[in-house]
């Protein structure tokens, strides 16, 4: 009995290692060879396709970076005192030589009046000296005749002229002391009008606004302390700082395309007004401006932006899908789809621009359709099936369209 159960036990190891072997064949034949039985060496391997196009694609380059005002004036009154009102405020436009704070002048009324009565002492002074001097110009005349007919002495002559001479020389002293105080008069009638703090810039456009105040009402300032910061924001400054690989590219003139946080649904353009000649030895950097139309005033300093600036543009270029580039031995190339869409052929290329996943190339036979999933599959002459959504449709004769 025990016999008898043990050869059956043999048959079965026997029949199940027959079994395993027999699948192990199975699936190494499966390997190399199609469900067809075919080898697995031909077999059509499935691609996706996509058509090379002819056309213009340019070179652009995005850079951040942030707006500036155009220019920049500091408001602050040429003479000390206490501010008796601030004419303007933050964000209000504001007039080239608009009078934009008031101080306190009395001091400076009663310096105009102090030198007008100074000055007009002075003329009285001139005055009187005139008529003393006319006085001994007549004594001199008169003794100078009494001398030439005998009466006068040559000692009473020189008397006189001396006297003469003094006179002149204190007439002379008094017209500079007139001078001296007309000139202390429009001095003191300058700085009274620098009570009236006006924002006179020069350049640019007539109108600014008021982008920050520093003082109220109130406050006693010395002279030259910042009372506002006045701004002119149309045009409006754009400022980026590109790397040497970019540098050579940048032109006075290039348009620039740009957009901010503020509004990320618009689109502003720039131009390239200023280029660096100097780069920043802490980032290897150089500065690019540019001015950006600004009428209504809505972009403001500070804010920052995302500049794109085409560097480069080819009207008639070969152009793939960016995807379809592969590498074959240290080369790059594209397998171009055959007339009848079943095989590959392989294609050096040279590529240049990239925009927007879209690639410009350069080579011999680039035509027609490219490979753009499945080409590491394949190889040159490799048999391939396109999916079946990319067949191009023909025109059946009634009109309809066939797959």
């Amino acid at each position: 009995m025990k016999s008898v159960v043990s050869k059956r036990v043999l048959l079965a190891v026997i029949l199940a290692a027959a079994a395993l072997l027999g699948w192990m064949v199975t699936s190494a034949w499966q390997d190399r060879s199609g469900s067809d039985g075919q080898p697995s060496a031909v077999r059509p391997v499935p691609v996706e396709v996509a058509p090379v196009e002819r056309g213009p694609i340019a070179l652009r380059r995005s850079f951040s970076g942030e707006l500036e005002s155009l220019a920049e004036f500091v408001v602050a009154p040429k003479v000390s005192g206490r501010v008796e009102r601030v004419l303007v405020n933050i964000a209000d436009a504001v007039r080239r030589g608009q009078v934009v704070a008031e101080l306190d002048n009395d001091e400076y009324v009663q310096a105009v009046a102090q030198a007008r009565a100074d000055l007009a002492v002075a003329q009285a002074n001139r005055s009187a000296a005139e008529s003393v001097l006319e006085i001994a110009d007549r004594e001199f005349q008169r003794t100078e005749s009494l001398r030439k007919r005998g009466i006068a002495s040559d000692s009473e002559f020189d008397a006189a002229r001396q006297d003469l001479l003094a006179k002149r020389a204190q007439l002379a002293v008094a017209e500079a002391q007139v001078a001296k105080f007309a000139a202390a008069l429009e001095g003191a009638n300058i700085r009274l009008g620098y009570t009236r703090v006006t924002a006179g810039w020069t350049g640019g456009n007539d109108e600014r606004v008021v982008a920050e105040r520093y003082v109220d009402e109130g406050q006693t300032l010395a002279a030259n302390t910042p009372l506002l910061m006045i701004v002119e924001l149309d045009p409006i400054l754009g400022v980026f700082f590109v790397t040497e690989r970019d540098y050579a590219n940048m032109l006075p003139g290039q348009m620039v395309s740009l957009t901010t946080a503020a509004y990320p649904d618009e689109k502003f353009t720039g131009r390239i007004a200023r280029i660096a000649p100097v780069f920043r030895i802490a980032t290897r950097q150089a500065r690019i401006e540019m001015t950006i139309d600004n009428p209504r005033h809505r972009l403001k300093p500070g804010m920052f932006i995302q500049a794109s600036v085409e560097l480069s543009r080819v009207t008639d270029a070969v152009i793939v899908p960016e995807q379809a580039l592969t590498e074959r031995n240290d080369r790059t190339g594209v397998f171009v789809v055959s007339e009848d869409g079943r095989s590959v052929r392989w294609r050096e290329v040279a590529a240049g621009i990239r925009e927007d996943g879209r690639v410009q190339v350069d080579g011999q036979g680039l035509s027609g359709r490219v490979v753009v999933i499945g080409q590491q599959q394949v190889d040159d002459g490799s048999a391939i099936t396109i999916a079946a959504d990319q067949e191009p449709r023909v025109p059946a004769r009634n009109g309809a369209d066939q797959q």
